[in-house]
């Protein structure tokens, strides 16, 4: 069989902050090579906010990670400008090419994407999400290969002050996106409730929480004395008891690791190396 080799570009927007993301990111796709119908996997990685690269149109996935801060920090700047000309030749690459690329985005990434493709309201919360978080599957999740092997309320790291909502039906419809999933159900909360996940075609699509998180990443924050005391602060010490018990549980957070990039990674690989062209 001939060698086959799959490129990735992670883009990392954590503009230099100290994460475990981009080493969650890594690991996966270290655990992915060689995996899916014996296909190489490379990747390189762009400081895309912190030092402007941003990726050439050459790779076959692209993973657009989280990061601090407001999702409209880029605007006006060379990096963003030069970001959203490499997801206009994405876009226009997959409308004239049979072979595909495929692009993942994440948390700051994925209000980034609502922004680039202006399917719904990116605004502040009124108060920030924190921890390790139900999530709520649609109609659509429900069938959507992305999220398989998944229980239709599953549980994901989510950290963030911005949030996507008020989906505009008319461009979803035009886009042909449909919403993947929605944040909790809070019945004594009259807010409406934020997008957690969306697909904008069958090789884009993004979350607002962050699926590549692992125990160890969270365990990284929360053994802080630090950071414990900022969340008994700010939330309680029922609340760090419940994200410690959830970590502790592997049917939520390990199991939205090593499924929905694995699912998005798997389906990616398979289709631009389908197992007949392999044989």
């Amino acid at each position: 069989m001939e060698n086959k080799t799959v490129k990735v570009a992670i883009i990392d927007l954590y503009n230099n902050e100290p994460n475990q993301g981009m080493r969650c990111l890594q690991d996966i796709l270290k655990e992915t090579d060689g995996k899916i119908n014996g296909v190489r996997v490379v990747y390189d990685i762009y400081e895309t906010r912190y030092k402007g690269d941003v990726p050439g149109s050459g790779y076959d996935i692209y993973l657009s990670s989280g990061g601090p801060g407001s999702p409209f920090d880029g605007e006006g700047t060379q990096w963003e400008k030069d970001y959203f000309g490499l997801l206009d030749k994405i876009w226009a690459h997959n409308n004239n090419h049979e072979r595909k690329k495929y692009i993942f985005f994440i948390c700051h990434s994925f209000q980034i994407m609502a922004r680039y493709f202006k399917f719904g309201q990116v605004i502040k919360r009124k108060s920030r999400s924190f921890g390790i978080v139900p999530i709520h599957k649609t109609g659509e999740g429900k069938k959507d290969p992305l999220l398989m092997g998944l229980p239709d309320i599953f549980y994901g790291a989510d950290f963030r002050s911005w949030q996507v909502v008020q989906p505009d039906k008319i461009v979803m419809d035009e886009l042909g996106a449909k919403i993947l999933c929605l944040e909790k159900i809070r019945p004594h909360v009259p807010l409406e409730r934020a997008l957690m996940a969306v697909r904008i075609s069958n090789e884009i699509v993004g979350t607002q929480f962050h699926p590549e998180a692992d125990p160890e990443s969270m365990y990284y924050h929360f053994k802080k004395p630090e950071k414990q005391a900022e969340v008994i602060k700010e939330y309680g010490e029922k609340k760090l008891r419940e994200m410690v018990e959830h970590l502790e549980n592997p049917d939520n957070i390990t199991l939205t690791r090593n499924t929905v990039l694995p699912n998005f990674l798997r389906g990616a690989i398979s289709e631009l190396f389908p197992v007949e062209e392999l044989t």
